[in-house]
């Protein structure tokens, strides 16, 4: 169904832990099994997940859009990273992943966090305060057109160096 006027409201709120299973079975769908190659999943692999930061959507009690948020540190400052942002076809233009990432981004601002790194789509991320950040180095190949970070605070303008 595509989202339209007679559509339900989207909710939006901090992912829980009995949230999680919807969560994976939505980003499989979203991103395929190749999602496991790419270098995002590497930063996952080492970065603590930060669930208080990571938010859902919900359309009718069934969740319809996430974004996950971690701990890592670029060049020895902490910082968060996002991602992955996922959100079922049917809602793709309804405006839930721009909200998700708003509401992630102002979640990890709240908690005192420098500044937020993705690997995205600049186009899309720009919208949302994202400018590309080359001299950040990813444990893995990359475009690093798509490596985007956004600063919340004086301390997370100009992070460069490795991510850890």
């Amino acid at each position: 169904m595509p989202f339209d006027q007679a559509s339900p409201e989207i909710a939006f709120r901090p992912e829980t832990v009995a949230d999680a299973a919807a969560v994976e079975a939505l980003v499989a769908r979203a991103f395929g099994p190749g999602r496991v190659t790419r270098v995002s999943e590497r930063v996952r692999e080492f970065a603590p997940f930060r669930r208080e930061l990571s938010m859902c959507a919900f359309a009718d009690g069934l969740l319809i859009g996430s974004v996950r948020m971690w701990d890592v540190r670029i060049g020895g400052a902490p910082a968060i990273f996002l991602g992955p942002l996922a959100v079922e076809a049917a809602f793709r233009n309804s405006g839930a992943g721009g909200r998700l990432v708003a509401a992630a981004c102002a979640a990890a601002e709240g908690a005192g966090a420098a500044a937020v790194l993705l690997v995205g789509d600049p186009p899309y991320f720009e919208r949302f305060g994202f400018s590309v950040a080359e001299e950040i180095v990813l444990p893995g190949p990359v475009d690093r057109r798509r490596v985007m970070l956004r600063a919340l605070s004086p301390a997370g303008e100009g992070l460069k160096g490795v991510v850890a």
